[in-house]
């Protein structure tokens, strides 16, 4: 079974490789791409229909309905947001939510991180993915949110 991963957020897509932390780019976390949002505030939504099982306000985990048992996608805000606890961040729905593909889980604003001295690129992985699982990677450059990321063979 295929899972198309969605782009949570507009902006430009980037390889993992070029994200400026060594635990995303090294793939350590599992396999993906990542988006560099435009410097406005962004609403971010679900990269595929499934459940949060993870809710922070600098990033989430949604399992996708489909395979049973779930795929795991991290979105992930910004680099070393976490520091902010949540400053600057407005979220929209609680962790266990069922949530569609698209739908708005939290909004934020890309320049002021990057004025705080935070990148805020946004990695966006396939967990526990191998990196041959995941195929049809969008090219680099511009993206909107719910455009097709990549595809996961899962």
């Amino acid at each position: 079974m295929t899972l198309s991963v969605l782009s949570p957020l507009p902006g430009r897509v980037m390889p993992m490789e070029e994200v400026p932390d060594p635990v995303f780019a090294g793939a350590i976390v599992g396999p993906g791409i990542a988006v560099d949002p435009p410097r406005e505030p962004v609403d971010v939504v679900s990269p595929v229909d499934g459940r949060i099982v993870k809710l922070h306000p600098h990033a989430f985990v949604v399992v996708a309905v489909q395979p049973e048992g779930g795929a795991g996608v991290l979105v992930h805000l910004g680099i070393d947001t976490v520091k902010l606890k949540g400053e600057g961040f407005t979220l929209y729905v609680d962790e266990g939510a069922e949530v569609q593909a698209g739908q708005k889980i939290v909004s934020w604003d890309p320049a002021a991180i990057e004025e705080g001295g935070r990148s805020p690129v946004c990695p966006v992985v396939a967990m526990d993915a191998k990196a041959d699982a995941l195929t049809d990677f969008a090219p680099a450059g511009d993206i909107g949110a719910g455009d097709v990321l990549f595809t996961w063979s899962v």
